[in-house]
């Protein structure tokens, strides 16, 4: 395959996820965008410690994502959060009815996730569905519930104590790849762990290596950059924020991220557009090389 200016010793691998395609040469596939609904503080949420949500904001804001997916090219996943096992599935079972994008199973603790991938299960979305995630202390157990749930994607999350650089995100990798091959986890997401704006460059390093070494897919939740930026709003103002969410999701791309979680789905009208003006400008390079970018890239979309 023709290459862009990115260039990577692995072979590119790319899993289609629910009828989305994520990974491989930046340039040739368009960049995944992951919106998160239903998280802590989240409007849509009502108070009554079952995980109620005001049905018609909810679907407003996914189907706001849908639509801008629609328009630049970019597929989108929704990363559906519960604090509860009944929330979980409640929140998943709405998510699966409103919109056809793949949904991330992403709860606030192992039962909570456990329950999500029950509720899958039984309702027969488990090629449609994202274990998110696993890390490397995992224990057996859970591994083994992801497998008898017939789930085979899921993230793994870098966050890996031992060593917390670019290097031991890659380390982690290593390491933790036979056992998630062994639990029939096929098609791997690789969240490098961006934390805060101090971890972002490693973060973003790591996607490079990852690419380089294992040509997995790999990414993740760059809004973790600016969430936790304290000084951002008191140095700079309180509109700063949202373009600063927009440059590093659109700098973590240039540098190969497959994927990205770019933090509450309403937020989807700042990052389609600047991820998808990263997406083209890669595409140029890679069709000046003898590639074509996929049928539905953002370039043949935004021009």
């Amino acid at each position: 395959m023709a290459q862009g200016f990115l260039q990577f010793a692995a072979e590119q691998k790319t899993f289609e996820i629910g009828g989305v395609k994520v990974g491989g040469q930046p340039g040739v596939r368009p960049t995944v965008l992951i919106g998160t609904i239903f998280y802590h503080g989240h409007h849509v949420l009502v108070e009554d410690g079952a995980g109620g949500f005001d049905a018609a904001a909810a679907e407003r804001v996914i189907r706001n994502q849908d639509e801008w997916s629609q328009r630049t090219g970019n597929p989108c996943l929704l990363d559906v959060v519960g604090d509860s096992p009944e929330a979980m599935c409640k929140h998943l079972e709405f998510a699966a009815r409103v919109s056809q994008a793949p949904l991330l199973i992403d709860g606030t603790t192992t039962d909570v996730r456990l329950a999500g991938l029950k509720c899958a299960a039984e309702a027969g979305w488990t090629d449609r569905v994202v274990y998110n995630s696993v890390q490397p202390e995992i224990q057996d157990e859970e591994l083994r519930a992801i497998q008898d749930a017939g789930v085979s994607s899921a993230i793994l999350l870098t966050y890996y104590l031992l060593d917390f650089t670019a290097a031991g995100r890659v380390e982690s990798v290593r390491q933790l790849l036979p056992r998630l091959e062994q639990a029939g986890i096929r098609k791997l997401l690789v969240d490098t762990c961006f934390l805060d704006l101090a971890t972002y460059g490693q973060a973003c390093q790591a996607v490079f290596e990852i690419k380089d070494e294992f040509g997995l897919p790999a990414g993740g939740g760059v809004h973790n950059a600016v969430a936790t930026w304290k000084g951002l709003k008191k140095k700079l103002g309180g509109e700063a924020k949202d373009a600063c969410v927009a440059a590093a999701c659109a700098s973590a791309v240039a540098i190969g991220a497959d994927f990205l979680l770019y933090g509450p789905v309403e937020d989807a009208k700042y990052i389609f557009p600047a991820v998808a003006m990263i997406d083209t400008a890669q595409s140029q390079v890679v069709m000046e090389r003898g590639g074509k970018p996929d049928p539905n890239h953002p370039r043949y979309r935004i021009g």
